[in-house]
């Protein structure tokens, strides 16, 4: 922890129990001035998103209904909702850590950003469109969806950055490619987010859009995106640590785990005023990358998402995330990037059925198929069902695609 971070929290903790109707309920029993050092403050308890559904609606707030000039809300489709208060300060810091990614993309006031990510109660559009106009950018906020509308824009205005989800940015390269439009795009760079993405699926987007890729982080509890992203190195993410403060975690036994292994990432946000959360569990699953990075920053990195600890599936005792399945297609030859995971119980067992795109002639797949199969055996350690499909039989996303259906239960 840095100093000038310490400083923040011991800050936050002094007032915290006063402001914050939440925290004054959750540290009922602790005396936080007995928080004197960092082993001190990991033994405080972790936050998670069951206790701020448990807030709804406006139990988080730490500042006044008066000062709150927004409100964003979690975009989760089950359960209650997550609702955080921001104040203008608070819009204003997000707004400075956004400005920060596209400057890290290499983006400036020149570009023309087309930002496709929704708005409303969802902190992605607005976000993005934030920065861009902080960074003095030519901000086109499309929003999701009709596509035909956002080629024709991209085109007419000359677009030279592309906000979006990853599954999003493959329907318009697929779209732009088949009807052959490359030649008329101007895009350089494209900020993708929200989603993890392998290696392949990276690929074929930087390849049939032309673009540099780079992945930006964040969260609706933590901010929203643009907490984070990687810089023109294209390694780990720098998360801009004079705004939140990152620890990695055993996500079962919640314990900090040692430098460079990897965990669930916990932030604590201690400059953030309408909703400030303390050792907040992301359910993201990743680790701090040390060392110094070639572009010079000495913010904290983290390196690119494995998956979320909430994403997992256990098939015959074995933990199973989504990377798993990438990795497995990324060395699989005539393989394509999307795929859907499907698991069943029949005649009681397990099992798990691979659906993934190829291009391959009919004739190829059953050795395809072949390939895949052995290599997730040998990654997971049991058989699996792999079945190649066409290129486009599966179903593409404006926001976020769902890629493993568990059917058990």
């Amino acid at each position: 922890m840095k100093e000038q971070q310490w400083q923040d929290i011991t800050a936050l903790l002094a007032e915290i129990k006063l402001k914050s109707p939440f925290y004054a309920s959750k540290y009922s029993s602790i005396d936080l001035t007995d928080i004197r050092d960092l082993k001190d403050f990991q033994s405080l308890p972790l936050t998670d998103k069951d206790e701020l559904r448990d807030a709804y609606p406006l139990g988080l707030a730490a500042m006044p209904p008066t000062d709150i000039v927004r409100i964003h809300s979690s975009s989760g489709t089950t359960g209650t909702p997550v609702i955080i208060p921001y104040t203008a300060q608070d819009i204003a810091d997000w707004a400075v850590m956004f400005k920060r990614c596209y400057e890290f993309a290499g983006c400036t006031r020149a570009d023309r950003i087309q930002i496709t990510p929704g708005y409303g109660l969802w902190t992605a559009g607005i976000g993005f469109q934030a920065g861009a106009e902080l960074l003095g950018a030519m901000a086109i906020p499309m929003g999701p969806g009709n596509t035909d509308k956002q080629l024709q824009m991209m085109i007419d205005l000359g677009s030279t950055v592309l906000c979006s989800t990853s599954s999003y940015a493959l329907l318009l390269a697929e779209e732009i490619a088949e009807r052959g439009l490359l030649e008329h795009i101007k895009l350089r760079r494209a900020l993708i987010g929200s989603e993890r993405w392998g290696s392949k699926m990276r690929a074929r987007i930087a390849g049939e859009l032309g673009v540099k890729l780079f992945d930006i982080y964040g969260l609706t509890e933590i901010y929203g995106p643009g907490i984070g992203i990687n810089c023109q190195y294209q390694a780990a993410m720098h998360c801009w640590d004079d705004f939140i403060y990152c620890e990695i975690v055993n996500p079962n036994s919640g314990e900090v785990v040692t430098d460079g292994q990897s965990g669930e990432l916990v932030i604590t946000t201690p400059r953030k005023q309408g909703a400030p959360l303390i050792r907040y569990r992301t359910h993201d699953l990743t680790r701090i990358v040390s060392g110094d990075c070639p572009c010079g920053s000495t913010h904290t990195r983290i390196e690119a998402l494995l998956g979320r600890s909430d994403d997992m599936v256990k098939v015959k005792g074995v933990n199973i995330f989504p990377a798993h399945i990438e990795e497995a297609l990324a060395v699989t030859d005539g393989a394509s990037s999307e795929y859907q995971v499907m698991i069943d119980h029949l005649n009681g067992r397990d099992i798990m059925t691979v659906f993934f795109e190829t291009g391959a002639a009919k004739e190829l797949r059953p050795d395809i198929e072949t390939a895949l199969r052995r290599t997730i055996k040998n990654k997971l350690n049991f058989s699996v069902i792999a079945k190649a499909v066409e290129i486009g039989d599966l179903p593409r996303s404006e926001k976020k695609t769902r890629r493993i259906f568990d059917n058990r239960y």
